[in-house]
């Protein structure tokens, strides 16, 4: 070790490495700056020069509460990770997630659907996003506020060790992790970040079928003492002593259905009453894709619109 150290120069090329940095737009961050995020110093071995790309760490974002799950799950699973980031966000937690498909992906969605914060750590390189296919473009983060990679390079290649880190470091930001749907591995992988801060919450969505794979982590974990979690408030009961302000619900807050802002009634009002497709909405209202996805999604959590099979809409009420 001693000799890698005092020979780095020799298998590091520093200035390539600064030159993607500079590239991609990344911030190095130091322990010993004031922009570190200061949930990650309570943890054991926090990481020395994380890489982080599109953050401005927010106050806020120390209320935190991790949620994980399968990247193959059911719809079942994807629709109660959105539903549940989309409470949570919306209460005023920011969401810790790892970018990867299924439950991740549908975490940040919601948390950006209610207009929150959500923060994406990478069991990658930055110059590596994993899977290949989901990869986002550099210049848009479309899925999160800020992302992180808790090592010091840009082109680490995910494997065995990023991801146990990738895990260690989502449950350190995190006062609660939530598991939605989970197979045994990612069983595994909650036990073993559930003790990277004092005083964390476990808690997983109610049971999915019992012979469902990609649920079967999580049934367990429930038969081992996480709280069963059927809405956020179940969440947000536990965390009040960490979280005394956070806002009530939008069920809770009002038995009418919550107010439109005007892109939500813009795209409200393009469905007709009959069933609507997607790309009929984005034609009439002629927003992004992107952004027309997202506000049906709010719409959907209000209660306003329901999802039919084939991304098709239909208004409630």
């Amino acid at each position: 070790m001693a000799d890698q150290i005092s020979n780095w120069e020799a298998t590091i090329d520093l200035p390539a490495e600064l030159g993607r940095v500079r590239e991609f737009g990344v911030t190095v961050i130091i322990q010993e700056s004031s922009s570190y995020p200061k949930p990650l110093r309570e943890i054991h071995a926090p990481p020395i020069v994380p890489f982080t790309f599109g953050a401005n760490w927010k106050e806020r974002d120390h209320h935190a509460i991790g949620i994980i799950g399968a990247r193959r799950t059911t719809h079942y699973g994807m629709e109660s990770a959105k539903k549940l980031a989309y409470q949570l966000a919306y209460a005023g937690l920011t969401v810790v997630s790892g970018l990867a498909r299924g439950i991740d992906t549908a975490a940040h969605q919601g948390a950006l659907a209610a207009k929150g914060r959500t923060i994406a750590v990478i069991g990658s390189g930055l110059a590596k996003l994993y899977p290949a296919g989901e990869r986002c473009s550099r210049r848009e983060n479309s899925l999160w506020n800020g992302a992180m990679y808790p090592n010091s390079s840009m082109e680490i290649e995910p494997d065995r060790q990023t991801f146990p880190m990738r895990n260690r470091i989502i449950s350190g930001w995190s006062h609660g992790i939530l598991v939605v749907e989970a197979g045994l591995k990612q069983r595994c992988a909650y036990h073993g970040g559930t003790g990277a801060r004092t005083g964390s919450f476990g808690f997983t969505r109610c049971p999915v079928h019992i012979n469902a794979p990609s649920a079967m982590g999580s049934n367990r974990l429930i038969q081992q003492g996480a709280k069963l979690v059927m809405d956020a408030s179940d969440i947000l009961d536990d965390m009040q002593i960490l979280l005394p302000e956070t806002k009530p619900l939008p069920e809770a807050a009002s038995r009418q259905l919550p107010p439109l802002s005007e892109e939500e009634r813009r795209i409200y009002d393009a469905i007709d009453a009959s069933e609507t497709p997607i790309d009929s909405d984005c034609r009439q209202v002629r927003f992004a894709s992107g952004v027309v996805s997202s506000t049906l999604l709010r719409l959907e959590l209000k209660r306003h619109v329901k999802q039919l099979p084939g991304k098709y809409f239909v208004k409630l009420g």
